[in-house]
């Protein structure tokens, strides 16, 4: 080596220079090799049906290729520092420290951000986790590193944590006043992870305001609702915490409900029709017959004889609950149509009491 640094001096070249150069030329090497190791690795992750080690060859991949880079320059500016004439060595040391703690975070982000997907994943998941939940927690641990790098990092460079502890207690007093909305979203988007009145793909309603759709998204301070009508409806999480909230996906049947009128001139099948559809639902398949089941007449209305079907399907699924009510009303309509009676509609009969007497038109 000796002898190679003094014919590069003979050259003219400064041995600094040479060793700049080796480093750097090792460093892509090494990075080059690493890269198609780790892509390799990262191809046989995919092939396994393992959770764990696709997010963490996934999540590691950039952070190490991105490691040898950070060593070998720091190495090539240690080289360079004693040739210079500024203070570059005082900064490596803490640049260093400091790019290994960022790529520390990022791997550990990446590698919750990840697992968290693959936790609610069926290609990994026979039964996935619930994906709020998954979230919820996802959210804690990543705030929870991205807080101690900053902390750790803030130690490297020569600040004090307790100083920075001290002025953050002080400090947040004042932001909490001037972020209280913000705050109290980030509490509601709390109160909602942990009472879980919804989750992810729910659909919710509220009696209190305009709000019903599907949930697409919990966040921290907004929960994103896709409306019917496919509209993104942005709710701050304190909404929350002040209105009443009905969650439909949770209901555990749907119910049938209708009122059916016949013409007086039946009167004397109503009996026989309301039997015939008690027992025709109680036989149904799609009818929950654990719930309640009622079918009786009701009121003598205006121009019909009103008899009522209360009863519960075993479904809850939207369209198929609709495919079943449609075929209980027409069996409905064929049992009072077996019984030659007829579905009544309004009507209205005049009597007067004496008979029109019609003039007779005068032929001209």
């Amino acid at each position: 080596m000796d002898q190679i640094k003094k014919s590069i001096a003979s050259m003219g070249i400064e041995s600094w220079m040479f060793e700049v150069f080796v480093i750097v030329t090792a460093t892509l090497v090494v990075a080059f090799v690493v890269r198609r190791a780790l892509k390799r690795l990262v191809v046989h992750a995919g092939a396994t049906k393992s959770l764990w080690d696709d997010a963490l060859f996934l999540s590691a991949q950039r952070p190490i290729e991105w490691s040898f880079w950070l060593v070998g320059i720091s190495w090539a500016a240690e080289v360079v520092a004693p040739a210079a004439d500024t203070d570059i060595l005082n900064f490596v040391e803490p640049l260093r420290t400091a790019g290994i703690i960022a790529l520390l975070t990022w791997f550990v982000v990446g590698f919750i951000k990840r697992a968290e997907e693959n936790l609610i994943s069926p290609d990994f998941m026979d039964a996935p986790i619930d994906e709020t939940t998954v979230m919820a927690l996802g959210k804690l641990m990543r705030l929870s590193v991205i807080i101690t790098a900053v902390l750790v990092a803030l130690q490297t460079f020569g600040y004090s944590i307790s100083g920075v502890l001290a002025f953050g207690g002080i400090g947040g007093i004042a932001v909490g006043f001037a972020a209280k909305d913000l705050l109290a979203n980030f509490f509601g988007g709390l109160m909602i992870y942990l009472d879980r009145p919804f989750a992810v793909g729910d659909w919710v309603r509220s009696p209190d305001k305009s709000i019903e759709g599907t949930v697409e998204h919990i966040g921290w301070r907004l929960t994103r609702i896709r409306t019917f009508d496919k509209r993104p409806l942005y709710v701050p999480n304190s909404i929350f915490t002040q209105i009443a909230v009905e969650n439909p996906s949770r209901m555990s049947n749907r119910r049938i409900y209708e009122t059916i009128g016949i013409r007086y001139d039946d009167a004397e099948h109503i009996s026989a029709i309301i039997d015939d559809v008690k027992a025709m639902l109680t036989a149904h398949p799609a009818i929950d017959t654990d719930q309640t089941l009622i079918v009786n007449f009701n009121a003598f209305a205006s121009s019909s004889l009103d008899f009522f079907v209360y009863t519960f399907t075993k479904t809850t699924n939207w369209v198929e609950f609709h495919e079943i009510k449609q075929d209980v009303l027409l069996k409905i309509y064929g049992i009072i149509a077996q019984h030659g009676a007829e579905c009544a509609f309004p009507t209205s009969t005049v009597h007067l009491p004496d008979p029109i007497q019609l003039a007779e038109q005068s032929k001209g």
